[in-house]
């Protein structure tokens, strides 16, 4: 079978991170979780005090930090200068800050150009929001996960709220429809939809059911 470049993209809490775990692991793929690297950046510029608007203090952060992946029990783990950050990177506050931090050309353009080595040579699912449109344009499966607000919302204050978080359903669906705004409205690499993605909504699907039909687009591309 050929080794396919795998993009997913969608809007936050759409299943992106669960799904394209799962297809990773269904088809002996490496996940690119492209939007923990951009969470990792938030988190060191949180963690060194840097200010946005200070260009100098952004680059000399990119030149001096390095992230990686490495596989785990319960999952890949990202690492932030050797020390694991995956659960600190979910955090509320990394997650208001990381479109802040991802609109800034000088972290778009370090972080695809590592997303792009740990790619080009196949076999990989990479999901985010700019993968199939910059990142890798020419993927062979380009994936698009939608769902409505509301829901994306639900979940992720389920998923908070399950890790001991004091969080507010209306107050968190708010948020998902600021980081949608956030996303599609930036300068560089906004969100939108590839021409040739297939778009799967996810809202009323179980994650096996949504798994399922990933699955079928890319036997089908798989065997063309």
């Amino acid at each position: 079978m050929k080794r396919l470049i795998v993009a997913i993209d969608g809007p936050s809490g759409a299943g992106k991170s669960t799904l394209s775990k799962l297809l990773a692991q269904k088809l002996d793929y490496i996940n690119i979780d492209t939007g923990a690297m951009y969470r990792s950046v938030a988190l060191a510029v949180r963690q060194n005090g840097i200010d946005l608007s200070d260009d100098k203090a952004v680059d000399d952060l990119l030149q001096n930090i390095n992230i990686r992946f490495r596989p785990g029990a319960g999952g890949d783990r990202i690492l932030l200068n050797d020390i694991d950050v995956s659960e600190e990177i979910r955090n509320p506050e990394i997650s208001t800050l990381t479109p802040e931090v991802a609109a800034i050309p000088a972290v778009r353009r370090a972080m695809v150009s590592r997303q792009r080595q740990l790619g080009e040579q196949g076999g990989v699912v990479l999901e985010g929001r700019d993968i199939g449109t910059v990142v890798f344009p020419q993927a062979q499966v380009k994936l698009f996960l939608v769902a409505s607000a509301g829901e994306r919302g639900r979940r992720r204050f389920e998923e908070l709220r399950a890790k001991g978080h004091d969080v507010d359903l209306a107050r968190t669906i708010s948020e998902v429809e600021a980081r949608d705004f956030a996303d599609s409205q930036r300068q560089h690499s906004p969100l939108v939809q590839a021409e040739d993605a297939i778009v799967i909504d996810t809202d009323g699907l179980t994650i096996g059911q949504v798994l399922d039909r990933m699955l079928a687009v890319v036997s089908a591309r798989q065997k063309e």
